[in-house]
């Protein structure tokens, strides 16, 4: 189960020259602090084109219309950190938490950090998010979260160790540029989509000082009273209206793919002494799962601007029941002027679905891109464009997307 789920403007990072892979080779040996084993291979070209990366970690989340990036010499860094728990599989290792670090030979001085979405492996955001990045000259970090695939829950208690491994790989890879480029970073962006939204806006919650801003991709809210995925997928699954009606075409896919798998596999995760329907599940009743959500909420105290976009047709997560909620709980945690939230007419979880209904869709990979720029420009001392619901044009384009 994977739940998954661009236009450009100047960069305002550094008026230094960028560093180039020469300069770099005089800062000594590269190691990621605290990890258990690494590879480092130097490339010519970083991007997915490149080859150092899993097609299938990333398959479905962009739309195909996206063009394919240029080529990024630099060095890609392989590894992970020690952990007990073995549903990785990827480069033969047989262990999770790892992470792949991306450093272009050409660095504009920032750092992208982003965890996977859903319960899917490092590579996931290396076509929606690390080729952009790329191009543009940031290095690029993300992590599998610590845990992977439909069991993501017999790791222990999974979703604290997401937000764990989040930190400690911006932690690390700020420290492993130092040592590459010879100087730190002057802008770190945390950045994902879905449980990865989720991950940016626990991280500028709770560890605001790691990062200079985050852009949330309909992240995944949790909160102790609810709304929460277990309060409403098994409404969803009696058949109970729950999603938004212009959404209905779209209800047999994510029936098939998306809800009872979801609703399963993180109740087994929150609260698995549960053994009735999941259909049937009453978070209300259950003090268990309200206790472990607890662990996980969010609060809406943001530390560092946040822009959040989130598709009106989302079929996984209902968005007056997620992202307009995180919304009033920033405005009500007083944190208003930090955040910006664009509600996208026409978008859905799954970018890949604009492909098979282009009428009626459009993809969210392109409004991600204008947001991390509208993000850019706000660090840089300019103003984001305000929050609104942004109207479906006519004519939809995979790699266009106005905020305002």
């Amino acid at each position: 189960m994977n739940i998954v789920v661009p236009l450009a403007a100047a960069l305002l990072l550094t008026t230094a020259a960028p560093a180039t892979a020469d300069q770099a080779s005089r800062c000594g040996p590269l190691r990621v602090p605290g990890a258990e084993h690494q590879q480092t291979r130097k490339t010519d070209d970083l991007t997915t084109a490149g080859g150092l990366t899993d097609p299938a970690d990333w398959a479905g989340l962009t739309p195909a219309g996206l063009p394919a990036p240029a080529p990024v010499p630099g060095t890609q860094v392989d590894g992970y950190f020690p952990d007990g728990s073995t549903s990785n599989t990827n480069n033969g290792w047989n262990h999770d938490s790892q992470f792949v670090i991306r450093l272009p030979k050409r660095w504009n001085g920032g750092l992208v950090v982003s965890g996977s979405p859903g319960v899917r492996e490092q590579y996931a955001n290396d076509r929606a998010i690390s080729d952009w990045v790329l191009e543009r000259g940031y290095a690029f970090a993300a992590t599998d979260k610590g845990n992977t695939g439909v069991e993501f829950y017999r790791g222990g208690d999974a979703i604290v160790e997401w937000n764990h491994r989040v930190a400690q790989l911006t932690r690390a890879t700020k420290a492993l540029v130092r040592q590459h480029y010879c100087r730190a970073a002057n802008r770190t962006i945390a950045t994902g989509l879905s449980n990865g939204g989720y991950l940016v806006r626990w991280q500028l919650e709770n560890h605001p000082e790691l990062y200079d801003g985050g852009v949330d991709w309909e992240g995944v809210l949790w909160r102790e009273e609810g709304p929460n995925l277990l309060t409403f997928l098994p409404p969803a699954l009696r058949g109970e209206p729950v999603f938004p009606a212009a959404s209905e075409f779209l209800w047999p896919f994510y029936r098939q793919h998306y809800w009872e798998l979801t609703q399963r596999i993180y109740r087994e995760a929150l609260d698995p002494d549960y053994g009735g329907a999941e259909a049937d599940y009453a978070y209300a009743d259950r003090p268990r799962a309200q206790r472990a959500v607890r662990k996980i909420a969010l609060t809406g105290r943001i530390g560092k601007p946040l822009l959040t976009l989130h598709g009106t047709l989302d079929g996984l997560l209902p968005i007056d029941q997620d992202s307009d909620v995180y919304a009033g709980m920033v405005e009500d945690a007083g944190r208003g002027r930090l955040f910006r939230y664009y509600r996208i007419e026409g978008g859905t979880h799954v970018d890949s679905l604009y492909d098979a209904f282009p009428d009626r869709l459009r993809p969210l990979t392109p409004c991600h891109r204008t947001a991390f720029t509208a993000l850019e420009r706000w660090l840089g001392g300019g103003r984001p464009p305000a929050s609104a619901t942004i109207a479906r044009p006519a004519t939809v384009s995979p790699v266009d997307c106005a905020l305002g």
